[in-house]
């Protein structure tokens, strides 16, 4: 006979949190509803299997994360129990991503650490989508202690707030950017974007003063706030640089004398592989800031330049408001990261 507990497990194919997790995650929502006491049985790995179309080594991997953090046992040769009913995490956290990339993993990897198996996380990604993101905020529910999101869009997102509202306020934590319309007393860890960037340049001027020309790479199509546009601009004009917005890298001239500072990996892939078809040496005649660091930043070019936020420190800061149940607006650190490419 089946158990009974099979009802309570609940796999979403299109959730980004890996599939063991959302076992583990079903497990640890029926202890903490009451639904599952200390000595009962769980489910076999073959029932698991069988019923959930799972793999032995994503049940087997679920159910050793429980194990660790004390609230599955084991016997051998008659199956998983539950060993206790208070190592079950206190928070339960739906967390939303525009997209997946290196610098997400940073803050989520960042995220988990600082709650330290205190919290349960959900990951979702709208892949900069509104209508996609619509759906994932109507659909999650309200058992949730923290709904922590990245508003991102392509097109759309003047709705964003609407949507954003309907959570409760002392639930919600906005990272990256602060969304306009967005009411009531709220955390958040966000980017300052056209202060940062204007400050970050202005760190670089030693180097730029060997250039006359900043080029930034700007897709007419991009989630990326205009505040960054605003503040390249202000940068420039101030400090006497020529400068030009490009929407269209592949077809943009390289020439002695040019900076360009380029946003998406995409572009700074590009961009490299143009400057090494001429006889231009990065750090001399042209130069590359990119945008967001990354760990392989450090080694492209004997050393990409960066101008970044601190996604670490964005992590580790969401990890403390929730642990503290505060609710700040606390703006994250910016920094230029001075390497050969400049």
């Amino acid at each position: 006979m089946p158990s009974p507990f099979l009802e309570y497990i609940y796999i979403d194919y299109h959730s980004s949190t890996p599939k063991y997790l959302q076992l583990a995650n079903s497990i640890i929502k029926a202890v903490r509803d009451n639904k599952l006491s200390k000595n009962d049985t769980v489910p076999s790995i073959n029932e698991l299997n069988y019923n959930f179309e799972l793999s032995r080594d994503t049940a087997e991997k679920a159910y050793k994360h429980l194990k660790a953090i004390g609230i599955l046992g084991s016997v051998p040769g008659k199956g998983y129990y539950i060993k206790s009913t208070e190592s079950v995490p206190k928070y339960k956290v739906f967390l939303l991503f525009n997209k997946l990339s290196a610098h997400k993993k940073i803050i989520y990897d960042a995220l988990v650490a600082g709650l330290n198996n205190q919290a349960a996380i959900d990951l979702y990604i709208y892949n900069n989508d509104f209508s996609l993101f619509k759906k994932f905020l109507e659909n999650a529910g309200d058992d949730y202690t923290h709904y922590v999101i990245i508003g991102h869009f392509m097109e759309g997102g003047e709705k964003a707030h609407e949507v954003i509202n309907r959570l409760p306020k002392e639930k919600l934590i906005l990272l990256d950017r602060l969304i306009t319309g967005v009411e009531g007393e709220y955390a958040a860890v966000y980017e300052n974007f056209e202060q940062d960037i204007f400050k970050a340049l202005e760190y670089a001027l030693p180097q730029l003063s060997k250039y006359n020309t900043i080029k930034l790479a700007f897709p007419k199509q991009t989630y990326f706030p205009t505040e960054i546009l605003q503040g390249f601009m202000a940068f420039c004009t101030q400090y006497a640089f020529n400068y030009q917005i490009i929407n269209e890298l592949q077809s943009e001239p390289i020439s002695a004398g040019e900076v360009f500072i380029t946003l998406t990996e995409g572009d700074v892939v590009a961009l490299i592989e143009r400057i090494l078809q001429t006889k231009l040496i990065v750090g001399r005649d042209v130069g590359v800031i990119s945008y967001n660091e990354t760990p392989l930043k450090k080694i492209i070019l004997n050393g990409l330049t960066t101008i970044s936020t601190d996604f670490q420190k964005m992590g580790d800061i969401t990890a403390k408001l929730i642990l503290n149940n505060e609710r700040k607006h606390i703006e994250n650190p910016f920094h230029l990261i001075s390497r050969a490419s400049l």
